[in-house]
């Protein structure tokens, strides 16, 4: 059994982005040469996610107008966390999101339903981060 592993980095340029890494993943599927086997994708930041839906952007606007109402940011005081930061909303959205996704590995691609597709939420970006891939198989 093979193994790889790869850190992707990413600039985020606004608080809250959602955005397709698919690409980013399928390269690193290609580069591990593994055909049949696991894919791990997971966030390496508390308040970031990476989860499976569709490239739809009527979508990607529900989700953040669903995760606002669920999670709001402001004002902060609602939240005891918010002491040294202003950041506790996205760590409640990190949460409802999901940290990691697995995906099966079939002849060398990424095994998925119709429409599916990863992707990285960022809740508190402005800053650097990072993603995780893990690939194991043959």
């Amino acid at each position: 059994m093979k193994s790889y592993r790869k850190e992707l980095w990413f600039e985020i340029k606004a608080r809250r982005e959602l955005f397709n890494i698919t690409s980013f993943v399928n390269q690193c599927l290609t580069e591990s040469g593994i055909k049949e086997g696991l894919c791990l994708v997971n966030a390496m930041h508390i308040t970031s996610s990476v989860f499976i839906n569709d490239d739809e952007s009527g979508l990607h606007h529900d989700f953040e107008v669903w995760l606002e109402k669920l999670a709001p940011e402001k004002p902060y005081s609602q939240y005891k966390h918010n002491g040294f930061e202003d950041n506790a909303d996205a760590h409640l959205k990190r949460t409802i999101m999901g940290r990691e996704v697995v995906v099966a590995i079939t002849n060398g691609k990424l095994d998925f339903g119709p429409w599916e597709q990863i992707f990285y939420g960022e809740f508190d970006g402005k800053r650097r981060k990072r993603v995780l891939v893990k690939i194991i198989g043959d």
